[in-house]
């Protein structure tokens, strides 16, 4: 068994910090946003995941205060939209450092639809996106009370967009027809989940 601290490890055995392999897969948040001004952006984060589920709240997590970030605490409000197989070549392209002011959905080949309740935009081609209100912005710091310049950012889902083909007779969504991609390693791998299985949860005695 390796042991290591995170800032002192073996960098002949690991070269490559293994964090971000080892945990994994990681949801993608591909979050949409618009600011005061009506300009619109749109971004996969690696660190995003749900965190409640009554209300249902997402969170995503910005390394340095980058546009999503900036736009969705200005205006209070952000849209996830779901990274699918069959988007994975459109949500790395969003990703790609573009000059301020160029649209990430038009470089990436994609249709802003409205949304409900928020002024964000969503991802017409995703077949689920969930329109979010900021509920709490945290400013993370590390052990010895740093700021780290790590933004994490809360919204409370208000509405949801589901695509009906996903949705089996008996009333459950077909996660794995679905088919999720998500965040794994190093820079260039990702998982798709596309199929599944079930373990009963063990009752008391």
């Amino acid at each position: 068994m390796i042991f290591y601290e995170p800032d002192a490890r073996d960098r002949a055995l690991l070269p490559h910090d293994p964090f971000k392999a080892l945990v994994a897969p990681r949801p993608i948040g591909w979050v949409s946003t618009r600011d005061a001004a009506g300009r619109v952006n749109l971004a996969p984060y690696s660190f995003f995941n749900a965190v409640a589920d009554r209300p249902p709240m997402l969170l995503f997590s910005s390394a340095g205060m980058k546009d999503s970030a900036s736009f969705a605490i200005e205006t209070g409000e952000f849209v996830w939209n779901l990274p699918t197989f069959a988007l994975r070549e459109a949500m790395n392209a969003s990703s790609a450092p573009l000059p301020r002011g160029t649209s990430e959905f038009e470089h990436a080949g994609l249709t802003l639809a409205d949304s409900r309740h928020v002024a964000a935009p969503r991802v017409a081609e995703a077949p689920v996106a969930m329109e979010c209100r900021v509920t709490q912005v945290l400013e993370l710091r590390d052990v010895e009370g740093t700021d780290i310049d790590r933004h994490v950012i809360i919204g409370q889902v208000v509405g949801v967009h589901l695509d009906e083909r996903f949705v089996l007779p008996d009333g459950r969504v077909d996660t794995a027809a679905l088919q999720p991609i998500a965040r794994c390693g190093y820079l260039d791998e990702y998982a798709v989940t596309d199929e599944l299985f079930a373990l009963r949860r063990p009752t008391g005695g």
